[in-house]
């Protein structure tokens, strides 16, 4: 008997995914609303005979009696006993290790983590696949899990898997629990910034969870970290022998020339020594230079017959994904309307604001602040510097607007109720040639069900101008 816990997106693929084996399956959710599963068609095509939901209140015992126990990335190890269950040494996975097992050996993975930027770099690197033809799956916490593309494999007959490469965003989460079936050929930790710290307590901790994907390389073996931060130093000790380092923003790894548009690779341990032309790109922002490049990299570094030379070809083809810096609008006056929901945590506003150096801003921001752990502000201060130069700012929290203000501030600062209200303002505050610009550095738990909601509600308000 198989159980999973934590019946989201990512549980009900591994529960599909233990039905597809012929596993009888356990789904446990505290979410009594989640009761029509049994009857969900994709459930019945997999024989949900062999399945059944505990929803609500549990019995604990009931995991004693699992021959395996997954659990989904959104589950705190605290809750359902489950460190218990690790340390006693009952067979305890994450949904990411489970997918990973069914998945063909022959498959090779790209496994993407950090802070801030792994979305859009998922999403470059399997575009640049894509364009050159190879067959590949995009996913992981991105939306799509791992899971599905193991259901794919374990249904289909043998001879009929195509899949070649699987680019994979993971999330610290996913890493709570660590892995043996996951082995990426090619691993990137982009950076590291305080996020999720109700969760990991530390930044040593958060670091350890992220440095995980090194632990068990497989063929190619890069791994591509981010130079120069000592938490990453500390986490990634342990794994040095076992893959071939190369650095973001240092050799032996990669250098880019903002001003000329130009990203330098080398990585002699895997003969990599190239250039790469990033004039061309259509994505908005400096910051997708280094997510570009950094795609590139790794998709050279696969070794699936892709060099960096011919990924050239490729750079004014890249698409950011939904509310990353996506542009959703130009308006009749001259307004560019960019929708940067994504960005729930103050770096990743810095991030876009940083890349949007010469062209002038109305930046809205605002929702549910993370909390600092131990700080006295929420760190806002950080964002007044590449603020500098911008047509204003437009907040929705009262305590943004005091941290702004109150450290020196030096363009425009308005206060609107909600999200509404804040396009209303922008829309009198922009000139011709401005944008208009959604990067809230706030989860969007006020208003919204999650970032997507948000981008979309923004979306909508932009084009009713």
């Amino acid at each position: 008997e198989l159980q999973v816990i934590g019946l989201g997106i990512s549980g009900n693929a591994a529960a599909r995914l233990a039905l597809a084996r012929g596993a009888s399956v356990v789904g446990i959710d505290q979410d009594e609303s989640l009761s029509s599963l049994e009857h969900d068609p994709s459930f019945m095509a997999l024989n949900s005979t062999g399945f059944k939901t505990v929803l609500g209140n549990f019995d604990w015992n009931l995991l004693k009696d699992a021959d395996v126990v997954v659990v989904s990335p959104g589950v705190p190890l605290e809750k359902y006993g489950l460190s218990y269950l690790l340390q006693s040494g009952k067979q305890v996975m994450s949904e990411l290790d489970f997918a990973a097992e069914a998945v063909p050996k022959s498959v090779k993975i790209l496994a993407v983590t950090g802070t801030n930027g792994k979305s859009t770099t998922v999403t470059f690197a399997g575009q640049m696949l894509n364009h050159f033809g190879i067959d590949t799956f995009v996913g992981g916490n991105l939306g799509t899990s791992l899971s599905e593309a193991a259901i794919q494999h374990v249904t289909s007959p043998a001879q009929e898997c195509k899949l070649k490469v699987a680019v994979v965003e993971v999330s610290s989460y996913q890493m709570a629990i660590p892995c043996v079936y996951f082995r990426p050929s090619v691993s990137v930790v982009l950076n590291l910034t305080p996020d999720h710290l109700e969760r990991h307590k530390t930044m040593l901790d958060y670091a350890e969870h992220k440095c995980r994907l090194f632990s068990h390389m497989t063929n190619a073996k890069l791994g591509l970290l981010s130079f120069g931060n000592q938490h990453l130093d500390e986490a990634v000790k342990k794994y040095w022998n076992k893959f071939n380092p190369a650095w973001i923003g240092a050799f032996p790894g990669l250098e880019i020339d903002t001003e000329a548009k130009i990203a330098t690779f080398k990585v002699p341990d895997i003969g990599i020594e190239s250039q790469l032309q990033l004039g061309s790109m259509r994505a908005m922002g400096k910051h997708n230079y280094f997510n570009a490049a950094v795609a590139a990299l790794s998709v050279a570094g696969l070794d699936v017959g892709v060099h960096i030379e011919d990924i050239n070809s490729t750079i004014e083809k890249l698409r950011p994904p939904p509310h990353r810096m996506q542009v959703v609008h130009k308006d009749i006056h001259g307004v560019t309307w960019v929708d940067d929901s994504k960005a729930t945590n103050v770096e990743a506003t810095y991030a876009g604001l940083m890349g949007l150096k010469g062209q002038k801003s109305v930046i809205l921001l605002g929702g549910l602040a993370k909390v600092l752990v131990g700080q006295a502000s929420n760190g806002f201060e950080e964002l007044i510097e590449p603020l500098t130069g911008h047509r204003c700012v437009i907040t929705v929290r009262t305590m943004i607007h005091q941290e702004l203000s109150g450290n020196g501030l030096d363009i425009p600062c308005i206060q609107a109720t909600n999200l509404k209200d804040a396009v209303e303002q922008a829309r009198k505050m922009a000139k011709h040639g401005d944008a208009i610009v959604l990067s809230p550095a706030c989860a969007s738990f006020d208003e919204f069900r999650n970032f997507e909601h948000r981008g979309m509600v923004f979306r909508e308000l932009a084009l009713s101008s």
